[in-house]
């Protein structure tokens, strides 16, 4: 189906952070996937994992008990607030997992008139028909029928409107991603996150995280709300904990996960044998003090530099935005414009974003030296747009 705008790039094969075409042209991939090569292209430990695990076992269904599930639970419950995870085969099915989940704890506490979900402007939460009702945009939801009962948007930063849906007694949850990605790499603040913490306990609402692309050590943290000191009830990721490979997974307090028994949702697919293996290598991996520290150092350093440069070109670069490796540059020029003149002329990949800016998103191990020469293409492309405005 013709749903995808691609750009004219034919891709062959990886190794890291770079990319190769079928013309054996070679790109600096500061795209992954759109944050989910965590690792690169083809890292060795991702590929011996896929290998072993293929020649064993790949699907089984959930009517069996699979090893690989516990182990990967195990260690998701073990570095964050969940209790239980629930696997899916991509961010969407975990956010619509969560969405699920929700609106099924308050069933279970007898109040099954609490429904109401409220979502921001400029959020992202996938594909499906729960996900594009929370996030809302309008070119996502036409043409497919009448909104989804009991979903709202709220404007981003609206404290007001926010207070009036925490107050609201038919509110179910709050889903939001505390970095935006495709919105705008908007990061919402520290008190504000610890402040709806306070008002969801206040009114017995639930929050939602959707980490799917800010999450897995994108910000600097394993979490991103470990910024703000505080956790969710329900968090939905997927992107980075397969390094590629498609996996998802719905985290959840045991309290906020109480109506999820038997019978109340499932997945063919999800946790297969396959997607175990890989998910374990590559969380192990993404989650290591060495990568951590690896995000921190080569954000200060992307920040510092993509700060010097929106000095020296303020006719081609408005603003720098988000958070560790998850870096939004908002443009003058177009920016899908701006992502072709940095593919063709630089050789170099961005991904586009709202509000007018492109994404840098490079793999969380990416070199020192790597990201200079990701900083250096950048400047080309920016001198290569002032030739173009100035035209």
């Amino acid at each position: 189906m013709g749903v995808y705008n691609r750009a004219p790039l034919e891709v062959e094969r990886g190794q890291g952070v770079r990319l190769w075409s079928t013309d054996g042209t070679e790109y600096l991939d500061c795209v992954s996937g759109i944050s989910t090569n965590a690792l690169g292209h083809a890292h060795p430990r991702l590929v011996q994992a896929v290998k072993d695990q293929a020649e064993k076992l790949w699907h089984v269904s959930n009517i069996f008990r699979i090893p690989g599930q516990d182990a990967l639970a195990d260690a998701l419950c073990e570095k964050s607030f969940a209790d239980v995870v629930f696997f899916t085969n991509s961010g969407t099915e975990a956010v619509e997992c969560a969405l699920k989940t929700a609106r099924k704890f308050h069933s279970a506490n007898g109040q099954p008139e609490r429904i109401d979900i409220y979502g921001f402007d400029g959020s992202f939460h996938g594909r499906t028909y729960g996900a594009i009702n929370a996030a809302a945009n309008p070119s996502y939801t036409e043409g497919f029928g009448p909104r989804m009962e009991g979903f709202h948007q709220l404007v981003w930063g609206d404290k007001e409107a926010l207070t009036a849906a925490f107050e609201n007694p038919t509110t179910a949850a709050i889903i939001l991603e505390p970095v935006q990605g495709e919105g705008g790499c908007r990061s919402t603040p520290e008190e504000d996150l610890r402040w709806m913490r306070d008002m969801a306990d206040q009114h017995g609402v639930l929050i939602i995280f959707d980490e799917v692309q800010c999450g897995m050590g994108r910000t600097g943290k394993l979490w991103a709300h470990e910024w703000a000191g505080m956790t969710p009830d329900i968090m939905a990721i997927a992107k980075a904990l397969g390094g590629g490979f498609p996996i998802g997974a719905c985290l959840s307090t045991a309290e906020a996960a109480k109506g999820m028994t038997v019978g109340a949702h499932g997945s063919t697919f999800g946790g297969n044998p396959l997607a175990m293996a890989v998910g374990q290598a590559a969380f192990a991996e993404v989650s290591s003090d060495a990568v951590i520290a690896n995000v921190n150092e080569i954000a200060g350093y992307l920040k510092q530099q993509l700060h010097g440069l929106a000095e020296r070109f303020p006719d081609v670069i408005v603003e720098v935005r988000g958070k560790g490796l998850l870096v939004g540059v908002k443009l003058v020029p177009n920016n899908r414009d701006f992502m072709g003149w940095a593919r063709d002329e630089a050789k170099l990949l961005v991904a586009g974003g709202g509000d007018n800016l492109v994404r840098i998103l490079p793999p969380l191990n990416i070199t020192l030296e790597e990201a200079r020469e990701a900083v250096e293409k950048f400047e080309t492309a920016c001198e290569f747009a002032r030739t173009k405005l100035s035209a």
